[in-house]
């Protein structure tokens, strides 16, 4: 009887370890040409290598003679990736014009963004700083114009864009007015001292991240008031930012509103294909008002999209135009955060990158713990990709009783009919 049982259960559990690596499993490969020279090298991983790798990258393998080389992968991202806000101190008014003190955050800054709840203003910042919490021994940062034309069917501005600073202490003074044409800015003593409800400090520029391009679109046909252009995007490739590029010669003012809309194809659950739609702004705005430059201009939105999910997608960006001309748009980008991938190579042949094997786990490295991107570091060519010519399927490791589910039937019929003839004996043992 115990034979019986110990025979079920060797065929119910199967002890699986993960597969080890092995070149002749990869589908994929691509070479990597290194710079001469020891030290970190780093390559560029283009959007096109996510669709045949396994999802999150886990089964990249860098190999150099034979020999597998550890590697860590880069993400460009702010290195403060979170806006502060700043202390508003000594609000007031300085006859027409409204003045306060700013304690910084204890890091580098570029940008300051005011609220600001008035509409159709044209605005002066003059902006100082010191490391003087007296205010004393200033320094000019500069003068910077402020606006909202929303009147005018135009955006509007409240960020002050500084060069890259770290003063704890800064200071500024608003000379604010209504737009040209406009009269409903209320310049009252007292709506002036209501008018600066906060300051944010967002990420410094100088640590801004960098984009790849993952798809590229010219052909931009026109839907009503809209201009719309669709991607077909293959899967699990990543989109974080949509960018445009407008025609060289076209300098018009203008501010648009965007939708980018993603709808998963063949997905296995129904409720997933309903995708999700995101919406953003770009502009332009370069003319004077009242005196003051104002030159503002965005031609990307952020946009983090379900197509980074596991199966392919179309993507519509659709630029509404309202009763505008449509612009002379000439590319829309699907653009994916940079991603690297770094290692020390101990010789200045090629290597090569190897992806396409689902069964492998993440590979677990001290180089990728202990990593620390270097300033100094290589830049390494990823070449195209090629499948791997020593490619075989991989032998079919599922445990036994998942290749062939009828053999634990089996099993439990021979226990079955085995505890049958057990206990028959048993009674007849009994009764004798």
């Amino acid at each position: 009887m115990k034979s019986a049982i110990f025979l079920t259960l060797l065929l119910w559990q199967t002890i699986t370890t993960p597969e080890p690596a092995d070149p002749h499993y990869f589908r994929y490969q691509r070479t990597i040409t290194l710079p001469t020279g020891p030290g970190q090298s780093c390559a560029v991983l283009d959007p096109a290598l996510f669709p045949h790798a396994a999802p999150s990258l886990k089964d990249l393998r860098l190999y150099q003679d034979n020999r597998e080389i550890p590697y860590a992968i880069t993400l460009s991202e702010p290195q403060q990736p979170d806006s502060d806000t700043a202390t508003i101190r000594n609000l007031g008014l300085r006859g027409r014009n409204i003045v306060f003190d700013l304690e910084m955050p204890n890091r580098p800054y570029t940008e300051l963004i005011l609220d600001l709840p008035a509409q159709d203003f044209i605005a002066t910042a003059t902006v100082s700083g010191t490391r003087d919490p007296t205010y004393a021994n200033q320094t000019r940062l500069g003068e910077f114009t402020l606006f909202d034309l929303t009147s005018q069917r135009l955006s509007r501005s409240t960020t002050i864009h500084l060069q890259e600073t770290s003063l704890p202490y800064v200071h500024i003074e608003l000379a604010i007015s209504p737009a040209t044409g406009t009269h409903t800015l209320d310049t009252s003593p007292q709506a002036l001292q209501k008018m600066v409800q906060s300051v944010t400090v967002p990420p410094s520029r100088e640590a801004q991240s960098l984009y790849t391009t993952a798809a590229e679109a010219t052909s931009i046909t026109q839907r009503g008031r809209q201009s719309i252009s669709t991607f077909s995007l293959p899967e699990r490739i990543p989109i974080e930012r949509i960018s445009f590029a407008l025609a060289p010669n076209f300098k018009a003012n203008f501010s648009r509103d965007v939708s980018i809309s993603d709808h998963p194809i063949a997905t296995a659950n129904p409720a997933d294909s309903l995708g999700e739609t995101l919406a953003g702004t770009i502009l332009r705005v370069h003319l004077t008002q009242a005196g003051r430059e104002i030159r503002q201009e965005r031609l990307s939105v952020p946009a983090t999209l379900g197509s980074n999910m596991q199966s392919a997608a179309t993507v519509e960006v659709a630029v509404n135009n309202g009763d505008d001309t449509p612009l002379p748009i000439t590319a829309i980008r699907l653009e994916a955060r940079q991603r690297k991938i770094c290692f020390d190579a101990p010789a200045a042949q090629p290597l090569t990158l190897f992806y396409g094997d689902a069964a492998l786990t993440a590979p677990q490295y001290d180089y990728t713990r202990l990593f620390s991107p270097s300033s100094e570091f290589h830049t390494a060519k990823l070449n195209p990709e090629q499948l791997n010519p020593a490619y075989r399927d991989r032998p079919d490791a599922r445990p036994l009783t998942d290749r062939h589910p009828h053999l634990l039937w089996v099993a439990l019929l021979i226990v079955i009919c085995i505890l049958a003839i057990i206990a028959i004996r048993s009674s007849k043992t009994v009764h004798h």
